[in-house]
C-alpha cells in the first residue's frame, strides 16, 4: 500500500512539475504567444511550424490546444487555421519526452533550491525562471521515483499480473495508455511511467510503444472538454486533434514489431528508445497529413458538421 501511495505521489509531483514549467515559460512569453498563433497560421505549413515551436516552448500540447480552442471560441481564429497548429502540437510535445531521458540526478537538489529561492523574488522574470528550475527538478525527481518504485510495485500480485497481461497483449497496452492518460491528463507522465518500468526491466518495449501510442489518444480528452460550449469551430478543432491521433495510432500498430526489432539502432537505453520512437510516431503522423491538410479539414467537416437538410415545401 505504501509503494502505491508513493507512486501516486510521484505522478502528482510529475504533473505539478510540468504545470509550473508551463506557467514559468508562459509568463516569460505570454504576450507573444497569441499573436504568433494568429499571424503565423495562414498556411498549414506555417501553422505546423508555429504549433511545434509554441508547444515545445510551453512543454504542453494540451495547453496549446486549449489556447487555440479559446481563440477559435472568441472568433479570433478559424477552424481551418487550427489544422496546422494541431499538426505542430504533436511534434512539439516530443521535446519534453526527449527531455525526461536526460540524467540530471547530480543537479536536482541545486536546481530545486535555486528555483525555490527565485520563486520568492518579487520580479516576475526571476519568479518565472524559478518556476522553470523548480519544475524541472520536480519532473526528474518523479522520474527517479517511477524507476525506483517499479520493482517494489510489481511484488504486489495484482500489479504483477497486470504488467504480465499488458506485456502479452498489445491492444491492452494501448488501452492502458489511453485510459490512464485520460485520467491523469498528461501523456508525458504516462510515458514517464512506461519508461520507469522499461528501465526496471519489467515492461517489454513493444508494450511500452503501445502505451505511448495510447497516451496520444488519451491526451485528446482535455481538448474535447475545453471545446464544450465554445461553438462549432472549437468542437471541430478538438475532433481534428482526436482524429489525427487515432489515424496515426491505427497506422503505427502494425509497425510496432518492426520498431521493436530495430530500436537498438536508435539507442542502447530502453527509455531513450521509447522517447525516439515517440518522436518518430508524432513527426511521421503530422508530415503524412500535412500535404492533405485541406482535405483532412474537409473530412472533419463531413463527419462532424452535418446539418440536417430542410424539407422541401
Amino acid at each position: 500500500m505504501l509503494y502505491t501511495l508513493l507512486f501516486l505521489l510521484c505522478i502528482l509531483l510529475f504533473i505539478f512539475g510540468m504545470t509550473i514549467i508551463r506557467f514559468g515559460l508562459f509568463n516569460l512569453s505570454a504576450n507573444k504567444l497569441k499573436s504568433w498563433l494568429i499571424k503565423l497560421t495562414r498556411t498549414p505549413l506555417k501553422g505546423m511550424l508555429t504549433g511545434t515551436f509554441i508547444t515545445a516552448l510551453l512543454q504542453s500540447s494540451t495547453a496549446v490546444m486549449v489556447i487555440t480552442i479559446g481563440l477559435i471560441s472568441a472568433r479570433i481564429m478559424t477552424f481551418p487555421q487550427s489544422i496546422g497548429i494541431i499538426l505542430g502540437t504533436n511534434i512539439g510535445t516530443t521535446f519534453k519526452t526527449e527531455l525526461i531521458t536526460f540524467d540530471l540526478d547530480a543537479v536536482l537538489v541545486p536546481l530545486a533550491i535555486s528555483g525555490a529561492l527565485l520563486i520568492l523574488f518579487k520580479n516576475k522574470k526571476a519568479r518565472s525562471i524559478g518556476m522553470l528550475l523548480f519544475g524541472i527538478a520536480s519532473v526528474f525527481t518523479a522520474m527517479k521515483g517511477f524507476e525506483l518504485l517499479a520493482k517494489p510495485l510489481t511484488t504486489m500480485d495484482l500489479i504483477h499480473k497486470f504488467i504480465l497481461s499488458i506485456n502479452d497483449h498489445i491492444l491492452l497496452s494501448l488501452l492502458t495508455g489511453t485510459v490512464i492518460t485520460a485520467i491523469i491528463q498528461s501523456s508525458t507522465a504516462m510515458t514517464g511511467i512506461a519508461m520507469g518500468f522499461l528501465t526496471a526491466g519489467l515492461l517489454q518495449l513493444d508494450a511500452g510503444i503501445a502505451i505511448v501510442l495510447g497516451a496520444n489518444i488519451g491526451t485528446c480528452i482535455t481538448a474535447v472538454i475545453a471545446s464544450i460550449g465554445g461553438g462549432k469551430e472549437s468542437r471541430l478543432a478538438a475532433f481534428a486533434h482526436v482524429w489525427l491521433n487515432v489515424f496515426g495510432v491505427l497506422l503505427f500498430i502494425p509497425l510496432i514489431p518492426i520498431l521493436t526489432d530495430n530500436a537498438a539502432l536508435l539507442s542502447s537505453k530502453r527509455d531513450v528508445q521509447l522517447a525516439h520512437i515517440s518522436v518518430i510516431f508524432n513527426v511521421a503522423t503530422s508530415l503524412l497529413v500535412l500535404p492533405f491538410a485541406t482535405r483532412f479539414g474537409e473530412m472533419i467537416l463531413f463527419f462532424h458538421d452535418r446539418r440536417p437538410k430542410r424539407p422541401v415545401s
